[in-house]
C-alpha cells in the first residue's frame, strides 16, 4: 500500500501537527505500508492561476513548472493520501491549500486514479474546543466524498489543545498524553489492515485532557510568563 502524506505546517517535524501525524504514519509502516512524506515549506508550488489550460489546452498538464510536476503523479498513484495541517484561520494553511488547488490536472476526465483512494485528515489546534475543526472537516468531506466512489474519506485524527499536549510532554507528564499517541499509531495500523479508522480511536486522539476553564487559565499564565521573559 502506497501512502502519501503532506504536512502543511510551517514548523514541519517540530510542529504540533507532527506529534499526531508521525505516530499515525509509524503505525502504517508497521502494518507494511510504503510511506512518503512531503512538507509544503520545502516545496516550491505556486497558486493555481485558474486559466483552465490543464483542461482545455493541454488536458491533464499544468502550465506551471514547479514541484507539482513531481507531486501530481504521486498523488494519482497513492492508495492513501494523508493531509496534515494545523488550524490557523478556520482551514488548512495557505501553502497546503495552494497544493490542493493545483490537483486540478488530475481531475480532467480520464485523469483520475483508476483505483479507489482513501483520504485521511490529521489536524491540530491550540483551542480547547473540538468544534474549531468543523470548517476544515466539512471541506475535506465535501471534496473527497464522491458519487463515483473514487475516494473514501476514511477518518480524521483531530487534536485540540495541542500546545498543552506539547507542554505536558516537556514537563514529563506523559501519563496523560501517551494514550493519544498510542491511539494515533493504532489508527495507522487499523487503516492499513481494515481500510478504516474506528470512531473510538478517533475519539481517543481527540479526548479531553482537562476542563476548558482550567486549560485557558494555564494558557494565560504561560503567555504572561513568556512576555515577562521577553522583557528581561
Amino acid at each position: 500500500m502506497k501512502v502519501l502524506a503532506i504536512n502543511g505546517s510551517p514548523h514541519m517535524d517540530e510542529g504540533n501537527t507532527a506529534m499526531i501525524l508521525n505516530p499515525f504514519l509509524d503505525g502504517m509502516k508497521e502494518a507494511g505500508s510504503e510511506v512518503e512524506v512531503f512538507y509544503t515549506r520545502k516545496l516550491k508550488i505556486g497558486a493555481c492561476n485558474g486559466d483552465m489550460s490543464c483542461w482545455f489546452v493541454n488536458p491533464g498538464v499544468c502550465g506551471q513548472k514547479d514541484d507539482m510536476q513531481m507531486l501530481l503523479p504521486k498523488i494519482k498513484e497513492a492508495d492513501v493520501i494523508v493531509w496534515a495541517s494545523p488550524v490557523y484561520y478556520a482551514g488548512v494553511t495557505g501553502p497546503l491549500k495552494n497544493l490542493m488547488d493545483r490537483q486540478l490536472p488530475n481531475h480532467v476526465q480520464g485523469g483520475l486514479s483508476a483505483k479507489k483512494q482513501m483520504i485521511v485528515l490529521v489536524s491540530t489546534c491550540d483551542a480547547w474546543e473540538l468544534s474549531m475543526f468543523d470548517p476544515m472537516l466539512m471541506q475535506m468531506k465535501a471534496i473527497y466524498t464522491r458519487p463515483d466512489g473514487s475516494c473514501d474519506f476514511a477518518g480524521a485524527l483531530l487534536r485540540p489543545m495541542a500546545e498543552g499536549v506539547k507542554e505536558m510532554v516537556k514537563a514529563g507528564e506523559t501519563g496523560l498524553v501517551d494514550g493519544i499517541f498510542r491511539a494515533a499509531r493504532e489508527a495507522g495500523r487499523q487503516l492499513v489492515k481494515e481500510g478504516m479508522i474506528s470512531e473510538e480511536l478517533q475519539k481517543q486522539v481527540s479526548r479531553e485532557l482537562m476542563p476548558r476553564d482550567a486549560y485557558y487559565k494555564a494558557a494565560q499564565m504561560m503567555m504572561e510568563q513568556a512576555q515577562k521573559a521577553m522583557k528581561k
